[in-house]
């Protein structure tokens, strides 16, 4: 599985963005796909994920309510829609890959894409 991410950039607080995953490769039904942020000195956090069938979806208590996982299976992208952006939202966001249930532990994910910057300015 390939993951390639894209759709970072720069954003006042308060603001909209959203990053997109492409996948390539082997994406079934009981494919997770997930997002995780790492802000410069610190390490990598649990964003949000879904599987691919549907079925579950889950995500970090800081972004409940503001951040939104979705998926087109035409598409093989998973999209990360983030609003009412914080500067504590400021990092390097990754999408991820495995096969299983969905789960925040990174350890957990076999593919990781390479990564889009995300800042958020006050």
């Amino acid at each position: 599985v390939q993951l390639q991410a894209s759709g970072g950039g720069l954003v006042q607080a308060g603001g909209s963005l959203r990053v997109s995953c492409a996948a390539s490769g082997r994406i079934s039904s009981s494919s997770v796909m997930a997002w995780f942020r790492q802000a410069p000195g610190k390490e990598r956090d649990f964003v949000a994920a879904l599987s691919w069938s549907g079925g579950s979806i889950g995500y970090a208590d800081s972004v409940k309510g503001r951040f939104t996982i979705s998926r087109d299976n035409a598409k093989n992208t998973v999209y990360l829609q983030m609003n009412s952006l914080k500067p504590e939202d400021t990092a390097v966001y990754y999408c991820a890959a495995r096969t299983g249930v969905v789960t925040s532990n990174a350890n957990a994910y076999d593919y990781w894409g390479q990564g889009t910057q995300v800042t958020v300015s006050s």
